[in-house]
């Protein structure tokens, strides 16, 4: 696969590697601040925080799936690449993103590529860590239920919107999916996305992405700058292309 170029940079974390800072971070989490103190320090002796250049694996198909993993700051997709490296894209990960729990809950080898498309502040939590929760903890076993029944929701939504909508329409159906508030609650209405990067997660041009952009900025939708995408309607976004369906 080659190598993405990347549109942004990480916001320096000079002590996301020490224990109060990795206690920082992960305290911007809702699930971690409902565990117990016992069970909070379990995540924190444990898991730990890496930063990852854009076009880099974070975590490769068939492998074992050993962590859990959040997305801190940048931007993550999910996808599979055939020996020949075409690839088909099935999600995009934003900051407060977290994906994989259900090849880690099944103790499977990993369904799909994670790539960063920028460079990201990626968080990982040990299988062992992740089952131990699910054990002994209620409420992260209830933010686990939630999480992959949106996912589901959103993977059901991505094949139809791929097979049922124009381009236009796709556009906007994977921008809205971004700030989906359960499964990416930390998302604000700023996008720090290129053209690029969204033809990656809409499987279009970067050039047909651009005119989708064009026609969705006319109807007061969003508006475009650099490597930057500022939602204006987000009610409105999500509704593109659904009366056609």
């Amino acid at each position: 696969m080659q190598q993405v170029s990347s549109s942004s940079t990480v916001s320096p974390v000079p002590d996301s590697q020490t224990p109060r800072g990795l206690a920082a971070i992960f305290d911007e989490y809702a699930w971690f601040r409902a565990l117990s103190a016992e069970h909070r320090d379990w995540v924190l002796t444990s898991a730990r925080a890496e930063l990852f250049e854009g076009g880099a694996w974070v975590a490769r198909r068939q492998a074992p799936s050993e962590y859990w993993i959040g997305v801190h700051e940048g931007l993550l997709k999910l996808a599979i690449y055939n020996e020949s490296g075409r690839g088909c894209t099935f999600s995009g990960v934003p900051p407060g993103g977290w994906v994989g729990e259900g090849s880690v809950l099944k103790r499977e080898l990993r369904k799909y590529d994670v790539v960063t498309l920028q460079p990201s502040l990626v968080l990982l939590v040990p299988c062992a860590t992740f089952h131990a929760l699910l054990d002994a903890s209620l409420p992260f076993t209830h933010f686990v239920i939630h999480q992959l029944n949106e996912r589901m929701g959103e993977f059901i939504a991505s094949i139809q919107n791929h097979r049922l909508l124009d381009a236009d329409a796709r556009v906007a159906q994977s921008l809205a999916q971004l700030f989906n508030p359960d499964l990416y609650p930390n998302a604000g209405l700023t996008l720090t996305l290129s053209q690029e990067e969204l033809g990656f997660l809409t499987g279009l041009s970067r050039q047909r992405v651009n005119q989708a952009l064009q026609t969705l900025a006319e109807a007061a939708l969003l508006r475009v700058s650099y490597n930057q995408i500022h939602v204006l309607d987000l009610d409105a976004l999500r509704q593109v292309g659904l009366d056609a369906l």
